[in-house]
């Protein structure tokens, strides 16, 4: 297999696209390989690397359907919910704080008893 063609930052041909780009106009890779990469130099580290997709064999998005939709709602219904107190702190709980604020930081009167 060839070398991957590698493009510096800003300067691909047009018909390239990253995963993102892909996303932003409703399509998807669908399976092909990496067509190319960009490089954008760093001073005191490697350089960073952005792998292109090419857009004419690109596939459109699956659409959501309803399991997938109840599976997400679920997922995310799960992030909510504080193990420690079982309720739902109506966002999502950070993954460094572990708990719902309240019961991460208790109040000061429990500090100072």
């Amino acid at each position: 297999m060839g070398a991957l063609p590698v493009y510096r930052w800003r300067l691909a041909p047009d018909g390239y696209a990253t995963r993102r780009q892909l996303r932003a106009a409703g399509l998807r890779p669908g399976g092909q390989d990496v067509a190319a990469q960009l490089e954008r130099p760093r001073r005191r580290r490697g350089p960073l690397v952005a792998y292109l997709y090419r857009i004419d064999l690109a596939k459109p998005v699956r659409p959501m359907t309803p399991g997938r939709r109840a599976a997400l709602a679920k997922a995310n219904r799960a992030r909510r919910i504080c193990p420690r107190c079982l309720t739902d702190a109506g966002y999502v709980i950070p993954a460094s704080l572990g708990t719902c604020v309240p019961c991460n930081s208790p109040s000061t009167t429990a500090r100072s008893a």
